[in-house]
């Protein structure tokens, strides 16, 4: 969720319970009206000039229980939206800021006329530096953890160890190489002799619910990955899984191109080609 979404949404569910920490000013209106007496608009004017400095977070809208549910909710709506017209250009306003409409469904009071009233709910200059805190709103930025890769051949893997072998003594970062997973030249389309290689991987996934990987796709034998060929090999890879039924959440993709080569690029055989055109699977969580 992007911060953004994040604010709105933390703020929609807030304004009611900071209502300690916000400053309230209410309007009230004449049953059935949505527009204010002269007494009350006389008093929305004074606050008006009286904080023109404050910021507003939220306006909610109330009315009684006479009439229709639905005939009550627009009434409340129509009630904010007069009120919002009257100060929009007169008090700051938050971009996030909120309205809500509650008709007669809340806790309403014995007194009629105490329900038939907008409540503008704002901070006061002196309070704007704590803005977001009086809000409940944590603006830091959360930096994802940053997974530091552990190359195969460090991890002394026994000899003929299985995937799964591997996977159990793997930690958070470890790339283990699928040996036998291989594409038809200058595609991602998966030969059939891979066949083992995948059904292993999804056995693996299957046994180890909690696994999540990072499927990294490589290529060889040229200066530039034009085509982003070995992310496709990657994300053909994702496909065969997630046909199988694993959730996508657990896998990410990534493509490499030749910028991690194991031997340097041109290779001088056969074998160092081969060793350069690899997928792997880093371990980001089990």
């Amino acid at each position: 969720m992007n911060m953004k979404k994040l604010l709105q949404y933390t703020l929609l569910f807030l304004f009611f319970q900071t209502a300690k920490a916000q400053e309230q000013f209410s309007v009230f209106f004449d049953s059935n009206k949505f527009d204010v007496s002269k007494t009350e608009n006389k008093k929305l004017q004074d606050w008006i000039i009286a904080n023109k400095d404050c910021k507003i977070v939220a306006i909610n809208g109330y009315t009684d229980e006479i009439g229709s549910n639905g005939f009550n909710d627009s009434l409340a709506k129509k009630r904010v939206d007069y009120i919002f017209n009257k100060i929009k250009d007169k008090v700051k306003i938050r971009e996030d800021f909120k309205s809500r409409s509650f008709g007669e469904n809340f806790n309403q009071s014995k007194n009629k006329a105490e329900n038939r009233k907008v409540i503008i709910y704002y901070i006061l200059p002196k309070d704007l530096a704590r803005e977001n805190e009086i809000l409940g709103i944590n603006t830091k930025e959360v930096v994802p953890e940053e997974i530091v890769p552990i190359e195969e051949e460090t991890m002394n893997f026994p000899e003929n160890a299985t995937l799964e072998d591997k996977i159990k003594l793997s930690r958070k970062g470890t790339l283990i190489r699928l040996n036998e997973v291989n594409f038809y030249i200058n595609t991602f389309a998966i030969m059939q002799t891979s066949k083992r290689a995948i059904d292993e991987l999804i056995l693996v996934m299957n046994d180890f619910p909690k696994l999540k990987i990072e499927i990294q796709g490589h290529i060889c034998c040229m200066p530039k990955d034009a085509r982003n060929l070995s992310l496709e090999r990657a994300k053909q890879v994702k496909r065969i899984l997630l046909s199988e039924g694993i959730g996508e959440k657990r896998i990410q993709t990534k493509g490499f191109g030749v910028s991690k080569p194991k031997f340097p690029i041109p290779e001088k055989s056969e074998f160092e080609a081969a060793r350069n055109r690899r997928v792997e699977i880093m371990i980001l969580d089990k």
